[in-house]
């Protein structure tokens, strides 16, 4: 892979290439991805999704809104310190393309920004929930119709593919979605490959899948143009990961370990001397002791040894992925930055902590069993009244309940496929309040 093509400016429809020196410095191509992303109604609905603590009723603790817009900060800090490395090492890119260290930073942001865009609520419960539902519930009985590919997408429906489709689906009137350049799709992907084969190898971009086999067309184009490295021959589709893949999922890694411990303390669920133990250990070799032991409050001491733990990763991930840039360009780096860090046993005993203490909380555990059984039974309702609406089968109660539908999750001439992810699709792009309140509807708690 080379650096030229991976930067691609060009965006879904250009007919033509969008060359960096002709480029308005006051609105350069990538941070107008940043503003689409910001601006659209499926990341607004992120502040209203579960992070880890569904539901959760302090002011303290993240929701998918405010992790999302910390992975960017940190996502942008690391696109920067290592568009500069690049720059030096590829001198080409700015004396002859006009690239800057900037442009590495917007897109590792844009991309960061929108890598939780396509989660459903109740946070990876949900994910899960939806798979559930068609592969032991009801759902269930569409298996036959579908074929292999179709059926797993359901089955093991995802995120980040979700994700992919609401940043690349066309629209009447609005073809290629948002629009955004290659590079930033590029570097959202984390899973170039399709649902099927189910982790193929233990290489980390088969550890999950990217798109659905709606978005198939819409995943080749963007492979093509940056020139990503095809890693499966055959009918089943897998490429390399974009570069700067790499520097966002650093960015969500550095974020969930530090500040998903952080909410565990705020919530008092991990005990506050126990964490900043834990913290130090992770920043011992850049604390400044007399600072540290200036703060009087436990909160700010925590807030410093967060800030000094977030700033030592980003160091040493970008110091990881510069040794490593020529194995990363070849497609054969096959695991994540940080397991290469230099402080993973720290980052390990951290995230083992968080497992025990905030994952496996019983808050967690009891709400994410009610984001279950929401999910399921809105899901039953929506899928059957489009199945038979489909049909022309509809009762007047499919037909009541189909009135409540967004008119972009309805095409009645569709596939089965597309009707059944769709539904999927609407039921992901619920807020965690919002599938509360249509599930009380449904079931007729709430008039």
């Amino acid at each position: 892979m080379n650096w030229e093509q991976l930067l691609s400016l060009k965006r879904h429809g250009d007919t033509h290439k969008r060359l960096r020196k002709e480029q308005d410095e006051t609105r350069l191509g990538f941070e107008v991805d940043y503003d689409r992303i910001i601006f659209s109604s499926a990341f607004r609905s992120l502040q209203d999704k579960t992070q880890v603590i569904p539901l959760s009723k302090t002011d303290f603790v993240h929701t998918r809104l405010t992790h999302s817009l910390e992975v960017s900060v940190v996502g942008r800090s690391l696109g920067r310190i290592a568009g500069k490395k690049i720059l030096k090492k590829h001198p080409h890119l700015h004396e002859v393309h006009e690239y800057r260290f900037n442009d590495f930073g917007a897109i590792v942001a844009a991309a960061a920004l929108s890598h939780d865009i396509g989660n459903p609520p109740f946070g990876h419960s949900g994910e899960q929930a939806i798979g559930e539902y068609f592969k032991n519930g009801n759902g269930k009985q569409y298996q036959s119709i579908l074929s292999e590919k179709q059926y797993q997408d359901l089955i093991d429906f995802e995120g980040n593919a979700n994700g992919f489709k609401l940043l690349t689906e066309s629209r009447e009137g609005v073809a290629g979605g948002l629009r955004l350049s290659y590079a930033t799709l590029g570097a959202f992907m984390k899973y170039p490959k399709e649902s099927l084969p189910k982790k193929p190898t233990e290489h980390i971009a088969d550890k999950k899948f990217g798109f659905f086999q709606s978005e198939k067309e819409a995943f080749q184009e963007m492979v093509q143009e940056l020139g990503l490295i095809q890693t499966r021959e055959g009918s089943d589709i897998s490429f390399s990961r974009h570069p700067l893949t790499f520097l966002v999922e650093a960015a969500d890694d550095i974020c969930y370990t530090i500040i998903d411990f952080e909410d565990g303390i705020n919530l008092g669920l991990i005990s506050e001397d126990y964490a900043l133990e834990y913290l130090i250990k992770l920043v011992k070799d850049s604390i400044n002791t007399k600072k540290y032991n200036s703060l009087r409050f436990k909160e700010d001491r925590l807030s410093y040894l967060r800030a000094l733990a977030i700033n030592t990763l980003i160091t040493d991930a970008v110091k990881v992925f510069i040794e490593n840039e020529e194995t990363i360009l070849n497609g054969e780096f096959d695991v994540s930055l940080m397991d290469k860090s230099a402080y993973e046993a720290q980052i390990s005993d951290i995230i083992s902590l968080s497992v025990e203490k905030v994952y496996r909380s019983s808050e967690v555990l009891e709400k994410e069993i009610a984001g279950y059984k929401i999910i399921s039974d809105i899901l039953e309702v929506y899928t059957g009244a489009l199945a038979r609406e489909q049909d022309g089968k509809a009762s007047n109660y499919d037909k009541l309940i189909l009135r409540t539908l967004p008119q972009q999750f309805r095409d009645k001439e569709a596939s089965t496929y597309n009707i059944l992810l769709k539904a999927c699709c609407f039921v992901a792009s619920l807020s965690d309040s919002a599938a509360v309140y249509i599930h009380r509807k449904i079931t007729g708690l709430e008039i």
